[in-house]
Parts: C-alpha cells; structure tokens; sequence
C-alpha cells in the first residue's frame, strides 16, 4: 500500500481500527502519533498525511496536507471480454495500475456466459480492486469502468467517441489466431488508442468481421496462448510502448 487513499466521504472521520489502511499504518509501517504518510483523495489531490492522535480503541485521526494533483490516466482504453471471475480482479487491479483510463467488460460469442454474473461487479469488489491498483501507483484516479452485454452493444455504442481527445483514437483488436499483423511492428502513435481483447476463447470468425468493420486493425501479440490477464497486460504494456507512455 504506497498511499492512504480516503473516499470524500470519509474526510474529517477517524480511519477504524480494524480498516486494512489502520492496520498497514501501525502494523506494517509501524506509524505512531505525530508520524507522516503519503496521502491522497479518490479523484482528488495527494500529498502527506499525520497521525494526530489513536484513539482508545484503535482508530486514527488524522491530518491532510494535499497539494498535489495525480497525474493523468494515459489515453488508451481497454475493453476485455469477460474474464473468468478469479481473474477479473487481478485483471482490474493490474489496469488500474498500469494507468488505463478506461476499461469496458463485454461479453463475446466465445465467452462463458455464467462469468457475467460474477458478485465483483455488485458487491464493491471491482471498485476496491480499481483502487488497490491506483494505490500501488501513488494514484487518486481510477479507471471509468462499463458494462456491454456483447461485443456488437459496444461496437455500436463507441464509447471512445464520448471521451474527450484531441484527435481520433487508433482501434486496434489483439488476434493471435488470424491477425492482419504484428503489434510490435506497429509504428508510434501519436495520439490515444483503444484496444480491445478478446475472452479466453479469442474472437469468433464474425466477431473479427465486426471489428473490421468498425475499423479495428487485428493484430497478433505473439504465437502462444496466452491467459486473458496475462494477454490484457502484454497487450496493454505494448500498447503503452507505441503511444509513448513507457518513458
């Protein structure tokens, strides 16, 4: 946990005793009253924290000096079909972590159906995974998350049309079965990208004709096959590579 990360609503409350960040505070990093912390707002400024007093059962209070804005997310949006429910918070942390702006969850032809109905999406579990991934990151910002019952629900709606950008995103479709080329031979992009990857399965044959159609290059991130966590992160570090965003 690289930084205490507060929701506004609980601004000015005491952290409880038994949170996870009161517990990574004194057990971990051994913090005691009059102790600094490197602090920040889910979608707001970061700075430094201060251990102003531990109450008798265990809470904190503390102080905020915020006066740093994060930075921005990185102009790429991801869209994956639907993973298997053990991956998909992996899969959401390591996005959020890697500074994706946005990530769409769709369903697709080859996809198991049953992996929709995953109580992560319900329960608060892919906001805590959002955040934990920001956290890492020493980020206040999370990546916007959306739902498509199919592929063709999000062709149709081109979210990336709705995102501010100074100029069209590049569609790309990663296709290690029938690719029309390699993502590592792709030239540098100057400017935002969406990338779209498909569920463990891949893309069925009018699943690639549709993206195609909505003008989506289909291209390869390797011969082997690969997990949809592992695919979206080498997918997604390749993707950063060619919009230069990796330095």
């Amino acid at each position: 946990m690289n930084l205490i990360l507060l929701e506004p609503n609980e601004l000015g409350k005491p952290i409880p005793r038994r949170d996870e960040r009161t517990i990574h505070l004194l057990k971990v990093l051994h913090k005691k009253v009059g102790d600094t912390f490197d602090a920040g707002v889910l979608g707001g400024q970061r700075g430094m924290g201060c251990i102003e007093k531990i109450n008798i059962e265990g809470s904190i209070v503390y102080s905020l000096r915020l006066t740093e804005d994060s930075p921005p997310r990185l102009p790429l949006r991801v869209a994956v079909g639907f993973p298997r429910p053990i991956q998909l918070r992996r899969l959401l942390r390591d996005l959020s972590n890697l500074g994706v702006a946005a990530i769409d969850l769709m369903g697709t032809e080859l996809g198991e159906k049953s992996y929709r109905d995953t109580n992560l999406l319900s329960d608060g579990g892919a906001k805590a995974a959002l955040i934990e991934g920001a956290v890492q990151s020493r980020d206040t910002i999370i990546p916007v998350l959306s739902l498509f019952p199919t592929l063709e629900d999000w062709l149709r709606e081109r979210p990336w049309d709705k995102a501010a950008a100074c100029q069209p995103p590049v569609l790309v479709a990663a296709d290690n079965v029938r690719p029309e080329g390699a993502m590592a031979r792709l030239g540098s992009i100057p400017g935002p990208m969406v990338l779209a990857i498909g569920s463990e399965r891949g893309w069925s044959d009018g699943e690639r004709d549709s993206l195609e159609n909505a003008g989506f290059l289909r291209l390869s991130i390797g011969e082997r096959a690969l997990r949809t966590e592992t695919a979206c992160v080498a997918a997604v570090t390749l993707a950063l590579e060619k919009i230069g965003e990796l330095g």
